[in-house]
């Protein structure tokens, strides 16, 4: 005891005060942190991952939502809780979450675990890297790197370039944005009020996002031109003919034409090859939004659904649901291999994307995102596919779409 109060008047003699602040102590207990951690993990073993595919537990103990919030104990206090408590919170979280993993979870977009991607976000999430620059986050650049450049492979394209993204409607917002900016190159600087009127296409089946972006764009809703679909859902291309002519005739500018690869409601794959007829023929952006359907490419059974793909100048393609892969897992692919993702976004931040560093700076990609912090969603994908490989990657499709024709 006497050698513990000696430390501590030691400690206290050694202070760095400032404004009654102790600067030179830790700020919390590592040793109790540690224990924390310890005896989470083992109730997210015992009560997540063992418990994943035992079809007698329960998908979700549910709750109103006002009952639930008597059962959590939701309200935050000066005083921090005990770990008992804290402990008991994590178990109740786990108690009345829906299980994704649960035989019986079925979502229209995602279901099931995967081990591997599950653990690369354990990695991740105990590294909590943010990948904008080679110098913070070196690992997590290279992996990205290389699983854009074999999805790049899959789509057909001979080169290429991407970004990966908090979601796939968010993936469709940067591919209209870089639509745009190619269209109209002085728009980043001038902004919206010298456009003519811009209209992009897109099948009345597709994702809500379109609508979305072209609010957030200030394209406005109205100039999205919905195409007809077939009773399949898919995209009538005589129909996207004669509105992409409509426009013109009204003086509005067309720009874009978004297909779909796997429609949220029926899984409707657009005719891929004759969109980009029509988009060659007008010069308009195809991009092609393959979230869902998008993992097909990985199956030489199943790619025939995109045929075509190659020749659209961006995919959105999303890991994060026929693969598995844990969310979220979203890639934006781009044909355009000349800095267009760098042009169209870059705010050049001299504090961090400095150009006279000790290595190559062009691995410092944040300049090609609308974020500042992101996260390394490329590292659950490239993990998984380590582990399984293309053919591990390509049974999930097959076995998918051989339970739905079941």
């Amino acid at each position: 005891a006497d050698i513990c109060e000696q430390e501590m008047l030691q400690k206290k003699k050694n202070a760095v005060l400032v404004d009654g602040v102790i600067l030179n102590g830790p700020i919390m207990d590592s040793k109790a942190g540690e224990k924390f951690v310890e005896e989470a993990c083992k109730i997210i073993m015992e009560d997540i991952i063992q418990k994943a595919d035992d079809v007698t537990e329960k998908v979700c103990e549910w709750q109103a939502p006002e009952t639930l919030k008597q059962i959590l104990d939701l309200e935050m206090r000066d005083i921090g809780e005990s770990h008992q408590k804290l402990l008991q919170l994590c178990r109740d979280v786990i108690k009345y979450s829906v299980k994704t993993s649960h035989p019986r979870f079925f979502n229209q977009l995602y279901a099931g675990i995967d081990y591997y991607s599950l653990v690369a976000r354990f990695i991740t999430e105990a590294l909590n890297p943010s990948v904008y620059t080679y110098e913070v986050s070196p690992v997590f650049l290279l992996v990205e790197e290389a699983v854009i450049k074999k999805m790049i492979e899959f789509i057909g394209w001979e080169e290429g370039d991407g970004i990966f993204n908090p979601g796939g409607s968010v993936s469709n917002m940067y591919a209209i944005n870089l639509a745009r900016y190619k269209f109209c190159p002085n728009i980043k600087e001038k902004g919206l009020s010298g456009l003519p009127r811009l209209v992009l296409f897109t099948s009345e089946e597709c994702h809500y996002s379109m609508k979305k972006a072209a609010s957030f764009l200030g394209i406005g809703t109205e100039n999205v031109y919905f195409i007809k679909t077939d009773n399949r859902g898919k995209m009538i291309p005589e129909e996207l003919e004669k509105q992409v002519q409509q426009a013109r005739k009204e003086g509005s500018a067309p720009f874009l034409v978004c297909a779909t690869a796997g429609t949220t409601v029926l899984g409707a794959f657009d005719p891929l090859d004759k969109i980009a007829d029509i988009c060659e023929k007008h010069g308009l952006w195809l991009h092609v939004d393959a979230s869902w359907g998008g993992s097909a490419l990985i199956s030489r059974k199943h790619c025939r659904l995109l045929h075509g793909i190659h020749r659209a100048d961006s995919v959105a393609w999303n890991p994060h649901k026929m693969l598995l892969a844990g969310i979220q897992c979203c890639a934006l692919l781009v044909k355009d291999n000349s800095g267009l993702l760098k042009k169209c976004y870059s705010a050049k931040a001299a504090y961090l994307f400095q150009q006279d560093k000790f290595y190559d700076v062009s691995y410092d990609t944040g300049d090609k995102s609308i974020q500042c912090s992101r996260r390394p969603d490329a590292f659950k994908f490239w993990l998984m596919w380590k582990a399984l490989g293309t053919t591990g990657l390509e049974e999930r499709v097959n076995r998918a779409l051989a339970l739905a024709r079941y």
